[in-house]
């Protein structure tokens, strides 16, 4: 099966059972990151651009109930979902597929020439796109010189997505593809990592040009080829060889924290150490961080802006002592000014470790020693973040996180509604039950 293929005739059927699961966990926790996401002044801004610049009608913009156009959609709701670090990812990729795929796919439901799109087939899609975009975003890698926003790799997926959802035929999906990669943001990643901004990981800007791709290429607009797909280098490794029987969206891992991934192991190493130990934050003399070398350059202490805390280091180690746990209240607002957490942060210290460089992307690892005020010093070993794809959270944790994200924004009722109708998607004749649940405004 080649991409073209895969993008029109996999189906819900086709999917292994565990895949199938795996899509609505996914869904569910992307759509919850979006929830805690609309809590930002990102999210605010990007919803009232997107409403004035992507008028139209066939996308909505989620609790907000606006009617935009689907490439606008796509937009804003993805940056949504960016604006809180809490989404999935790949290790290879070393970024995020679902950030655009999700709202892509859901952006394109009013697409469909049928009118109608089942859930299951909603869930297929998310499958595809993700496929599409994770194989992307590794050929990207492996050919570019630089390192590239995940928007670069994940508007493939969106094309793809969009692609599907129009019933392009094979010459115009493959202009698609090309037109995506052409115009998806091939931003520097590292720029937003030493200088933390609203522009983050580029996923609602190649959300928006992989929707507006196919629909260019419908429209008879010239892109292909995809380099990515079809360029000589891109198959080096026989990465396009095992489409439709090798699963690139069961790589995924999940985030329990609001904070880049890299920040991760050193923030569960902090944390196992306080909880084995039962340790008083007043006994903590210094806070030694021991990592891998794009880790050890988060080095915002007083981040004053929730962008700059969530490509932070020392802050969300701190924090996560002070708070236990990462979400939005811990990193907005008042929180960037807590005293104790301040304090705490100023005690960090980070190393770079080159053997621990070595085994980034496919390992991110940290080692965190406490030093006390008496002297001792607690070692907690090399930690791995919490939810990799090898070790990923049971049900009742993927559940659990999506109802701590919406609670802060929505009613306990709709909340379970829109939980029940995310989880059960497969069950729902018309994917668009999902929109009505997510279309409405919310209170400030």
């Amino acid at each position: 099966m080649n991409a073209i293929e895969l993008i029109h005739e996999l189906t819900w059927d086709l999917l292994p059972g565990g895949l199938r699961h795996a899509a609505r966990r996914h869904l569910l926790d992307t759509v919850g990151a979006a929830l805690g996401g609309r809590r930002t002044e990102l999210s605010r801004i990007v919803h009232d651009f997107a409403a004035c610049a992507y008028g139209g009608q066939g996308g909505t913009l989620w609790l907000d109930g606006r009617q935009v156009s689907p490439p606008g959609a796509a937009l804003a709701n993805g940056m949504t979902i960016d604006a809180l670090d809490i989404h999935d990812g790949h290790s290879l990729t070393k970024g995020h597929a679902g950030a655009a795929v999700v709202p892509a796919a859901l952006a394109t439901l009013g697409l469909a020439p049928a009118g109608t799109v089942p859930g299951r087939e909603l869930l297929a899609t998310v499958v595809v796109g993700y496929e599409i975009a994770i194989r992307a975003g590794i050929a990207l890698h492996a050919t570019a010189c630089d390192y590239h926003t995940s928007g670069a790799w994940n508007a493939l997926g969106c094309a793809a997505v969009t692609a599907r959802r129009l019933g392009l035929n094979s010459e115009q999906t493959r202009h698609a593809l090309g037109i995506a990669e052409y115009h998806g943001p091939r931003s520097p990643m590292m720029r937003c990592i030493d200088h933390p901004t609203m522009v983050k990981d580029g996923s609602g800007w190649g959300a928006m040009a992989g929707v507006s791709a196919a629909c260019l290429a419908q429209a008879g607009f010239t892109g292909a080829p995809a380099a990515l797909v079809e360029g000589p280098d891109a198959d080096a490794a026989g990465l396009w060889a095992d489409l439709g029987h090798g699963w690139r969206a069961a790589e995924q891992y999940f985030k329990p924290h609001a904070v880049c991934r890299w920040a991760q192991p050193a923030v569960e190493a902090a944390l196992a150490l306080q909880q084995a130990h039962a340790l008083p934050l007043a006994r903590i003399h210094c806070i030694r961080v021991v990592t891998f070398a794009h880790a050890a350059r988060l080095r915002i202490a007083h981040p004053a802006t929730t962008e700059a805390a969530q490509y932070s280091l020392p802050f969300p180690v701190a924090a996560a002592l002070v708070h236990g746990r990462l979400g939005a209240e811990a990193l907005t607002g008042a929180a960037l000014a807590d005293e104790a957490v301040l304090a705490l942060a100023d005690r960090v210290e980070l190393a770079e470790d080159p053997a621990l460089s070595a085994r980034f992307p496919a390992e991110r690892l940290a080692r965190v020693q406490i030093e006390l005020d008496d002297g001792a010093c607690l070692d907690s070993g090399e930690m791995v973040p919490r939810w990799e794809a090898a070790d990923p959270p049971a049900d009742a944790e993927v559940l659990d996180k999506f109802r701590w994200l919406a609670a802060g924004v929505l009613p306990a009722e709709r909340a379970a509604a829109l939980e029940d109708a995310l989880w059960n998607c497969a069950e729902l004749p018309d994917a668009r039950t999902l929109l009505d649940r997510l279309a409405s405004p919310v209170a400030s």
